[in-house]
């Protein structure tokens, strides 16, 4: 699998940014989550690939792409977005999401609504302020100081070798649990543990998520949305999927029945699929800025 999604490179804007993609038909555009990187979506990957064209990028400050000193906000994300996809030849794509990707992927659909066919959000931020103690704790100051021994190479390869261990004797950690060590284990480096605390503070401080759209939710009007939740989600509680299912006119909402926060990874095959005919049963919507204004306007008092 990851030798037929092996990562690619390409300079924007004098920067690195790492890539993976393959297949062909509609663009689909997956966006992992903090201190994440495209690796997560090889699960889905050759499924969705025989059917789509697949584009998973590691974000500015992710995985194997530049970590600048520079804007990590979700709209920084967005715009870097939007040049990937010009830069490869993609005027428009399906956008999905998971948790951080998810305000990505609405902050795109807002900044740049020519370019959203569709809208996938993942255990997705933005939909409310309730998010995990921990990503509230490493707001505050001194947070700096914490990671480095926290997250320490020893620490992780520790963790690396317990794990190991644990599949000679038959127990595999879950899906999940892998997932979160892998980002655990980027923050060993440096300028990645820099890049996360500028995201991480830029959408979450001591008292929740900071960042909501859901003032701005109407605008997806006309755009196909599916949301995707696991109900034990730890980190970002389904409720907050609900809720976005009933602001939302005509989204879809695919509850994942003992899934934590990483869905796609905890049941892979059932999420292509569900990915699958969500693009193909929908039509890609067609937003011009006069229709886009119109809806903007009808809102304003």
């Amino acid at each position: 699998m990851t030798d037929t999604f092996e990562k690619r490179h390409i300079h924007i804007h004098g920067h690195d940014v790492g890539f993976r993609t393959a297949g062909s038909g509609p663009v689909v555009l997956l966006v992992h989550g903090m201190a994440g990187r495209s690796d997560t979506w090889l699960p889905v990957m050759a499924a969705l690939a025989e059917h789509c064209t697949v584009v998973a990028p590691d974000l500015l400050g992710h995985g194997d792409s530049a970590k600048p000193r520079g804007d990590y906000s979700l709209g920084g994300f967005a715009s870097g977005l939007r040049d990937l996809l010009v830069a490869l030849g993609h005027e428009r794509a399906t956008v999905v999401g998971h948790s951080l990707g998810g305000g990505v992927v609405m902050q795109f659909a807002y900044q740049f609504p020519e370019r959203c066919e569709r809208i996938v959000l993942e255990s997705s931020g933005g939909l409310g302020d309730e998010v995990n103690m921990l990503l509230r704790l490493l707001t505050l100051p001194g947070a700096e100081y914490v990671l480095p021994v926290a997250c320490h190479d020893r620490v992780h390869d520790a963790g690396v070798a317990i794990t190991g261990w644990l599949a000679k004797i038959g127990l595999r950690v879950s899906p999940h649990l892998e997932q979160m060590w892998t980002s655990y284990g980027s923050l060993a480096d440096g300028e990645t543990r820099t890049a996360f605390l500028q995201t991480l503070r830029s959408v979450v401080d001591r008292g929740g998520q900071r960042v909501s759209a859901s003032d701005r939710l109407y605008l997806t009007s006309g755009v196909p949305t599916l949301i995707v939740w696991g109900d034990h989600d730890r980190i970002i509680p389904v409720e907050q999927g609900f809720a976005a299912n009933e602001a939302i006119v005509n989204s879809r909402l695919e509850i994942f029945e003992g899934a934590g926060h990483y869905p796609h990874s905890q049941d892979p095959d059932r999420f292509a699929a569900v990915l699958n005919e969500f693009v193909a049963s929908t039509t890609p919507a067609v937003v011009d800025a006069s229709a886009w204004r119109e809806r903007f306007l009808a809102a304003v008092h």
